[in-house]
């Protein structure tokens, strides 16, 4: 599932590439793909002739505010917004007209100069929401109203990190993974954080230490930095909105890397699975 680096990655591009062009309708080929509004007419009447003013990530969440006027003598009015969840494999694709449309394609949005907005979604699980004027985001994308503090916000404090930790008795993987302590954080850079600070992800949070926590928070903004830096991860679908991997993968530390030797001491890296997901780590550096 993309996590923080790569929902990030597409939104500096769909900010370079979309803004302030008219959507001139749209065609839904898989309507579950639309969460809300309950029809797919009403998704589509609400897009056309607006212009996407500015993408947002929160957590996971994609989200463009939406104007109309675009282009016009009066100054822009607000339209409500687009909202979107990659899920799996979910990817948005900003391509020519003429490009042949890929079997996954699940929505496409018809923008002036002959360019698509495309929606592909192998696994089919991604989520796509109108949201209109007279309501906010939270309102219909109701996943919205659980997430914790971003990452690289100051709410996100080594006080509030140690205090959402120190009394859970859960592993810390487990927590790490918890939308509600912090968003966007997933399976990849969750290992990644944990390996960097020499906690094996099996520990539960009641016992790490305040320095422990410390360490965690800064190899978490690490590695989340680090792979934003790369594009993000690719290990199987996914693609920026030009289609193009993320380069992170190649460096990772544990992820992904079971059964191949531990960068840093040579030990064989182990998986384990852990509330059904998996779980790297070096034996030796992580204890």
């Amino acid at each position: 599932m993309p996590e923080l680096p790569e929902v990030e990655t597409v939104r500096r591009g769909l900010n370079r590439l979309t803004l302030n062009q008219e959507i001139q309708g749209g065609e839904v080929l898989l309507d579950r793909t639309i969460s809300r509004p309950i029809f797919v007419s009403e998704f589509l009447s609400g897009l056309t002739g607006t212009a996407i003013a500015q993408w947002h990530r929160r957590g996971k969440y994609l989200i463009a505010e939406l104007v109309q006027g675009i282009g016009s003598e009066e100054f822009p009015t607000p339209a409500g917004y687009l909202g979107a969840h990659l899920r799996m494999t979910g990817q948005l694709l900003w391509v020519d007209a003429a490009e042949p449309v890929h079997k996954h394609t699940r929505v496409r949005l018809f923008f002036q100069g002959d360019r698509e907005l495309r929606f592909v979604d192998q696994r089919t699980f991604g989520q796509l929401w109108w949201v209109p004027p007279n309501q906010s985001p939270e309102q219909i994308i109701t996943g919205l109203q659980a997430l914790g503090p971003e990452p690289f916000s100051a709410e996100f404090s080594v006080d509030y990190f140690y205090q959402q930790l120190h009394s859970r008795q859960r592993p810390i993987k487990n927590a790490l993974l918890d939308q509600r302590i912090v968003a966007g954080l997933g399976n990849i850079y969750a290992d990644e954080a944990l390996f960097l600070s020499g906690i094996h992800p099996q520990t539960l949070c009641s016992t790490l230490t305040r320095n422990q926590v410390k360490l965690l928070h800064s190899t978490t903004l690490k590695v989340l930095q680090d792979s934003i830096d790369a594009n993000g991860t690719t290990f199987s679908t996914f693609r920026n909105v030009e289609g193009i991997n993320g380069n992170y993968g190649g460096k990772a530390w544990v992820y992904g890397r079971d059964g191949e030797t531990c960068r840093t001491c040579e030990t064989v890296i182990h998986r384990v699975k852990m509330a059904g997901r998996s779980a790297h780590f070096c034996p030796q550096c992580q204890r």
